[in-house]
């Protein structure tokens, strides 16, 4: 019998990712909702590296980095793939779940501050936002590296859902037709997947966390900045 674990957070883009992944594989799984102020001694023991969330334990073996456990969900159940057959283009949705993995944190640096600061952190996420849209494959595909739900999907998964969350509380627009009409009709694709829609934390319950989180990361930018 297989004994799977998943410690997230309910909120978070990250763990989402991993919900999503075993969601489209079919594969049942008991949920851990972490308090992150006051972190369980189950999760300190599955991850006593980075002590955060989330982490897939397996039959008792931890392990955690969101896209880690995404791949690792993918090679242990090959049920409906999330990469390419073919070694080229398995490679390129690599790429680009790895280029989208690492901006994801700096896409969201226009929520964390206001000012000057936040005024570069906007035109940071639009010129990433450019660079999917034009260079992933887009234009040809319903997703990125195919017409089926990939790695690189998932990795990009948050911009569907927590990224208009921040945009309403900050009070801009990123994804518009115009702007990017590729990443529009993406997040549209993205978010009609039933298993996708069904496991979305609800909006207005995430527009008020993420509200509250902004007040104190606006709060740690001044306290920095003046001293």
């Amino acid at each position: 019998m297989e004994d799977i674990k998943v410690f997230g957070l309910w909120s978070s883009p990250f763990s989402q990712r991993v919900v999503w992944t075993l969601k489209l594989k079919g594969v049942s799984y008991e949920y851990y909702d972490e308090d992150l102020a006051n972190k369980s001694n189950l999760l300190l023991q599955y991850n006593p590296i980075y002590k955060k969330v989330p982490v897939l334990v397996h039959n008792g073996k931890p392990i955690s980095e969101s896209m880690v456990i995404v791949q690792y969900i993918d090679e242990t159940w090959p049920q409906i793939p999330l990469l390419p057959q073919d070694a080229y283009e398995r490679a390129k949705a690599r790429f680009w779940s790895k280029f989208i993995e690492e901006k994801s944190m700096q896409m969201m640096e226009f929520f964390l501050y206001d000012g000057e600061r936040q005024e570069r952190a906007i035109k940071e996420t639009l010129d990433i936002l450019r660079v999917i849209e034009n260079e992933s494959g887009l234009s040809e595909k319903m997703f990125i590296c195919g017409n089926t739900i990939g790695l690189a999907d998932i990795a990009l998964g948050w911009v569907a859902h927590t990224l208009p969350v921040m945009e309403e509380i900050v009070g801009v627009k990123f994804i518009t037709i115009d702007a990017f009409p590729h990443l529009h009709s993406w997040v549209k694709n993205f978010l009609e997947i039933p298993v996708i829609k069904n496991n979305l934390p609800p909006h207005e319950k995430l527009v008020e966390y993420f509200r509250e989180r902004r007040k104190v990361f606006l709060a740690m930018a001044s306290h920095h900045h003046h001293h």
